[in-house]
């Protein structure tokens, strides 16, 4: 007998059903994954998208007894590193496809927002990496070598989905060119270009395309990094509302004649009454090109003597709900520990090409969306309650007397056909457990056909 051998590009069954529902493999086909022999895009990604559920990397997988019977290291990195696949398009459409499934559990009266952060991508021991520079992080002080990974996610509160990316270089500190000889009218081009862009003009875009696709939001999230008005003009323009901190620097604040910096705006804020003892100060004002905001001055948490200062030009807004919502915001930075702990991000693959990636970064965010995704309905009661009436319509249909009935009649049927000794002892053992029952539901039983 020959032996049946599965495929190498089996989904672990967890996984699977979402796989099928959020239709992976028709957003891959759509946004243009094709080639004209070997192996199809759809199994190859499908090979790199269940590596981690291997416990293995490319390498030791290859190494591995199972070694021979996978496609060979050239076939996936030709994959990954083609320059003219659209993993943008790809990411966004099954973003679109995800969020819009998750509005369906969201209340109308629940806000939503897009996230907007930045993460480092380190390559510190590489040398030969496309577009590789150098930048400075500002937690540690320390210099490191790599790209910035600029993000942006949507959320209602619950789930965070990840939209889109940019791993951003430098012409300034950058180390290593592009890549010559590619094609211009490719979309691995067109990512390079983006990559010498500024992080406002990335942001823009990146709210564009997204508002285009059909995914809708109320706020836009941001960090100080990225809290300064010609962005929030631009994000204005798109009629989403800004809520970000807000850095103590020399930017100006209009208050009448006045132009104050924030901490003269601060000692200008009237002190909140409340028992929230944390929400210090709050007051009115305009920035430079004349957009009204709202300024939330808030305790530091661990420096009790100083402060934080929130922005919104939602002017409705109390501050209690200025704070709630900006606190969506760390659901971004726990995407990023995750896709760098759990998901392999950085770690799977050591190519150098700039498209490699941009390629093994959008199949982790297609990962963090599955189990964003399964996640999500694993823990709504809504996306459980239609079934949950289903079953109690099914068992309200047969009456627990009926059942009850069937069941004496099935023990009574198999005593019937086995020996005299189990007989009696089946039929003694089952009057003592009718012997015990209350009287109410004795009645609906038939005691005497069970006497010896």
């Amino acid at each position: 007998m020959i032996e049946q051998k599965q495929p190498l590009d089996q989904l672990p069954k967890e996984i699977k059903p979402a796989f099928q529902e959020l239709k992976v493999l028709k957003h891959l086909n759509a946004a243009g994954f094709k080639k004209k022999f070997g192996f199809t895009c759809a199994y190859l990604f499908r090979i790199v998208f269940v590596l981690l559920f291997h416990q293995k990397n490319w390498f030791r997988l290859l190494e591995s007894n199972k070694g021979e019977t996978f496609p060979g290291k050239d076939t996936i990195y030709r994959f990954l590193n083609h320059s003219g696949y659209a993993w943008r398009r790809f990411l966004l459409s099954l973003s679109t496809e995800t969020v819009q499934r998750v509005e369906k559990l969201t209340s109308d009266c629940r806000q939503t927002a897009f996230i907007f952060d930045d993460s480092m991508f380190e390559r510190n021991r590489s040398k030969a990496v496309e577009m590789l520079a150098r930048f400075k992080d500002h937690a540690t002080g320390a210099f490191y070598k790599g790209f910035r990974m600029l993000t942006m996610g949507w959320s209602d509160g619950h789930s965070f989905i990840p939209i889109d990316f940019a791993l951003l270089s430098s012409a300034k500190s950058g180390i290593n060119g592009m890549m010559e000889g590619i094609d211009k009218r490719s979309s691995g081009y067109k990512r390079r270009q983006e990559a010498l862009f500024s992080a406002p003009q990335v942001i823009g875009a990146m709210l564009d395309r997204a508002i285009q696709s059909g995914v809708s939001a109320s706020f836009v999230l941001m960090d100080s990094w990225f809290t300064h008005a010609p962005l929030i003009k631009e994000v204005l323009r798109q009629g989403l509302h800004v809520i970000g901190m807000v850095k103590n620097d020399n930017k100006r604040y209009i208050m009448g004649d006045e132009r104050l910096c924030l901490k003269a705006l601060y000692t200008t804020a009237p002190r909140l009454e409340g028992k929230n003892r944390h929400i210090l100060r709050q007051i009115r004002a305009e920035l430079a090109p004349g957009i009204p905001v709202t300024v939330v001055f808030v305790r530091h948490r661990s420096k009790k003597n100083e402060w934080l200062a929130i922005l919104s030009t939602d002017l409705t807004l109390t501050a209690q709900e200025i704070i709630r919502i900006y606190g969506m915001r760390w659901e971004i930075e726990v995407f990023f520990k995750c896709a760098k702990s759990l998901l392999r991000l950085q770690k799977e693959f050591q190519g150098r090409s700039y498209d490699l990636l941009v390629s093994h970064t959008t199949i982790v965010f297609s990962r963090y969306i599955l189990l964003a995704w399964q996640h999500r309905q694993s823990t709504d009661q809504r996306s459980f309650g239609g079934l949950f009436y289903l079953l109690c319509d099914e068992v309200g249909t047969l009456d627990w007397a009926v059942a009850l009935q069937q069941l004496v009649d099935l023990i009574n049927e198999v005593a019937t056909k086995a020996g005299k000794k189990i007989t009696t002892l089946i039929q003694r053992q089952l009057q003592q457990w009718i012997v015990a029952l209350p009287n109410y539901i004795k009645a609906y039983l038939p005691i005497s056909s069970c006497e010896s």
